[in-house]
């Protein structure tokens, strides 16, 4: 299989950040034979718009697809700017949705979203939850394709909870409310003495410092690991046993898809997507945005409930066993054919 394709996005690991789509499904489609071209890892957001509008013009005649990750904060417009570039140079694009806030973007500039997305070859919706939110507006060329991650890289493993030993992999970002996790431990500490909390992620806002110091405030030990790669973390969770997510904001965080696969018992803020990946009591337990005591008491019940435990991690890893590279791949070539 050969095509030429460009990906638009923030490739920024080198510099610290989490991977993104932009280096996960880029290297699935080189491993199927794609040739791929990236746009862009400059750090710096004006020299990466530049680098990202450069790369348009001097690989337009060299690419039959570009894709753009389309985020719904200051990122947009960078989806903007290079989706009306491809559309003057006559490029087929697809954009590729992100972002849990991306609904109320379609609100604000309803306007600059329709010169974006009416004008796509294809809308890539990873989730059941902006499906639901583009079809009301965009139903002749949206098509549902998940996150993606390769499944036999992922053991489940069987958690038994004693103590609970809690793991949050996410940004360092307000969005994800990283202190939320550490008012978690503290309440938690109260019946579980032994209780721990794991916190995996690079520290995008400059917000680890301030969550240590509300640690030390609160008497606590945390492990800030910062960032870890997916090897590292995926060995480092096999010394826990809860994974929580406790975001304001969401769409379908790859970080709870893997933990789904993991076989950690998940507990999470039921915001944005969230409750369109997972159903409480059924493969998951969700809590209120924000609600620290009520996650806590949710992390009290798995404590307590093995059975309960069994069967929200077993139901967790059958759906994301649909989500699985070798299943989702299909879909793709599908529209890059």
């Amino acid at each position: 299989m050969s095509k030429n394709l460009l990906y638009i996005g923030n490739k920024l690991s080198k510099h610290g950040s989490t991977l993104t789509s932009i280096d996960t499904l880029g290297k699935f489609f080189e491993i199927e034979g794609y040739k791929l071209y990236y746009a862009s890892s400059k750090k710096n957001k004006f020299l990466r718009m530049l680098d990202m509008f450069y790369k348009t013009i001097i690989y337009c005649n060299k690419v039959e697809y570009v894709l753009i990750d389309v985020y719904s904060t200051q990122n947009f417009w960078y989806a903007f700017l290079i989706s009306q570039s491809c559309r003057i140079l006559n490029l087929k694009y697809i954009t590729k949705l992100h972002g849990g806030d991306l609904p109320n973007r379609l609100e604000k500039n309803p306007y600059l979203c329709n010169l974006i997305f009416k004008n796509s070859y294809k809308i890539t919706a990873p989730s059941n939850y902006l499906m639901n939110v583009f079809s009301k507006k965009y139903t002749s060329n949206l098509i549902y394709i998940p996150n993606t991650i390769e499944i036999n890289k992922y053991n489940f493993l069987k958690r038994e909870i004693h103590q609970p030993k809690l793991l949050w992999v996410r940004s360092f970002s307000n969005i994800y409310n990283p202190k939320m996790a550490i008012k978690v431990l503290s309440i938690l500490k109260n019946d579980y003495p032994n209780a721990s909390l794991t916190m995996v992620g690079p520290d995008k806002e400059n917000l680890i410092t301030d969550c240590k110091l509300y640690t030390n405030e609160l008497n606590l030990e945390v492990n800030f690991t910062g960032k870890l790669s997916k090897e590292e973390w995926i060995e480092l969770s096999k010394n826990c046993n809860i994974f929580i997510n406790t975001t304001h904001f969401d769409n379908t965080p790859i970080s709870v898809i893997e933990a789904m696969a993991l076989g950690l018992p998940i507990v999470s803020t039921n915001v944005g997507g969230i409750p369109y990946l997972l159903k409480s009591e059924e493969n998951a337990l969700l809590t209120n945005d924000d609600d620290a005591i009520e996650m806590a008491n949710s992390i009290k019940k798995l404590t307590e409930n093995p059975v309960l435990v069994n069967q929200l991690t077993t139901n967790a890893r059958a759906i994301v066993e649909e989500f699985d590279w070798d299943k989702v791949k299909h879909r793709w070539f599908e529209i890059l054919k």
